[in-house]
């Protein structure tokens, strides 16, 4: 059994896809047509039925010319939480293993770098 967030979120996206389908004057017929379902399945999607196919709901936003929100729903580069982890991972020093050889063996030497890139 599905959590109550989980089912409402799954009502919200079917309302959201009726009045999407409405606001594009689509007939339920014409719009099980393009999506290639039928009206019980277009029916059990709009009242955000967790049963119906990712497939049935990636075509139904096809058919309303809305599939690059499906594309975008998570986004690494929108990740808040991913992106605040990532960042929490860095390490608090980079210590080159070139640099750690050189001091090792007695020969340290700074190139100077007159146009302040060092790559």
């Amino acid at each position: 059994m599905a959590s109550f967030q989980v089912e409402a979120a799954l009502k919200q996206l079917g309302h959201d896809i009726r009045t999407a389908r409405k606001k594009r004057r689509l007939s339920v017929a014409d719009f099980c047509e393009r999506v290639g379902v039928t009206d019980k399945t277009l029916a059990k999607l709009e009242r955000g039925d967790g049963g119906v196919r990712i497939e049935t709901l990636a075509t139904a936003l096809l058919a309303l010319g809305e599939l690059h929100r499906l594309k975008e729903l998570i986004d690494p580069a929108d990740d808040h939480t991913g992106l605040v982890l990532d960042a929490g991972r860095l390490p608090e020093r980079i210590v080159s293993k070139r640099r750690t050889s050189r001091a090792s063996s007695g020969t340290v030497s700074d190139p100077v770098d007159d146009e302040g890139s060092a790559f």
